[in-house]
């Protein structure tokens, strides 16, 4: 029997193919440029005022609260104490200031002028026994020492009427501008301080600086966080806005005001927004945003403000992807 040979294998033309290929090429010349980033809000962090114990909180991670609506409480007992010892210290230097300003009593006028008549009567005694020592000193019915001692005494006394006449003109010409200036900046000093601590024991109250959305506290109940540790930290603005990393062949294309598309992870369809800042310094790609040739290269990185009413509700951290249309 003659053997049946096997039909030839049809061959498949190979034309086809490469106009797909073409045609898938072109399709993706034509895609618009993207980026890709996450979603994120802006922060607010409240910081540690002072090193105290957390006695209590008013609040919980993800729960809106409104402006001037208060978070937690530090311990203010320490705080209070300073504040009492520099209002204190500031009602002294005040009644220091007011001492100046009234000058000397008129007690103390009229001491300074009984001490500088009572040196004077001394002075004049002995004066007096100096000029009764030199006749005799001269005839060397005394020792010369004698006479030199007098001389130095009545001297010496002199020279204490004329301190004390000094003194009481001082007292009588009343305190000098120069001192009741430096006790004027003492009181101010004074003040400020207890101005400073009066703010940092308002702070010990730890409210919201504008509304927002409680992402995140640190530190519980009876911790006790460092000066400038982060307590709160909040969420706030009208919408997110995607952080995005351009890359730098399509950066000369994106400017500041131009139209995007946002697509987040998980939600269908595409968010609008514009773009509101874009660096002007490149850096290295993160790894969540290589792409292709894009591992490579540097990127810009830009902030895409979404303005949809849809997306005030979308959390912080979902990954999204930034179309620019052309």
């Amino acid at each position: 029997m003659p053997r049946r040979t096997a039909p030839a294998a049809c061959p498949i033309p190979r034309r086809p193919l490469a106009w797909l290929a073409a045609l898938l090429l072109a399709g993706c010349s034509d895609a618009p440029p993207q980026a890709l980033g996450t979603l994120e809000w802006d922060r607010i962090a409240l910081p540690a005022p002072a090193a105290e114990k957390i006695v209590r909180v008013d609040v919980r991670e993800g729960q809106r609260v409104a402006a001037g609506a208060r978070l937690l409480q530090l311990e203010p007992i320490r705080t209070e104490a300073e504040l009492q010892a520099l209002r204190a210290r500031a009602q002294q230097a005040g009644e220091a200031l007011a001492e100046l300003r009234a000058g000397p009593r008129t007690e103390q006028l009229a001491q300074a002028r009984a001490n500088l008549a009572a040196l004077q009567a001394q002075a004049a005694d002995a004066q007096g026994y100096y000029a009764r020592l030199q006749p005799l000193g001269r005839q060397r019915l005394v020792a010369a020492s004698d006479v030199d001692r007098a001389r130095a005494a009545a001297e010496n006394a002199q020279g204490q009427v004329r301190a004390a006449r000094a003194a009481l003109l001082e007292l009588e010409r009343g305190t000098r501008p120069e001192q009741i200036a430096q006790g004027e900046a003492a009181l101010a000093a004074a003040r400020a301080q207890a101005a400073a601590q009066t703010a940092t024991l308002e702070k010990l109250d730890v409210t919201a600086p504008r509304a927002g959305v409680v992402d995140s506290l640190p530190y519980r109940l009876g911790d006790q966080a460092p000066v400038g540790a982060p307590l709160a930290i909040l969420l706030v603005g009208e919408a997110p806005y995607a952080r995005v990393y351009v890359p730098e062949p399509i950066r000369a294309n994106v400017r500041v005001g131009q139209a995007a598309r946002i697509h987040v992870d998980g939600r269908e369809g595409a968010l609008r927004g514009r773009v509101r800042t874009i660096r002007s310094e490149p850096s290295f790609t993160p790894y969540y945003a290589l792409t292709g040739d894009d591992a490579a290269r540097l990127s810009y990185l830009a902030e895409i403000e979404l303005t949809d009413e849809a997306a005030r509700d979308l959390p912080a951290g979902l990954p999204v992807r930034v179309e620019f249309p052309r």
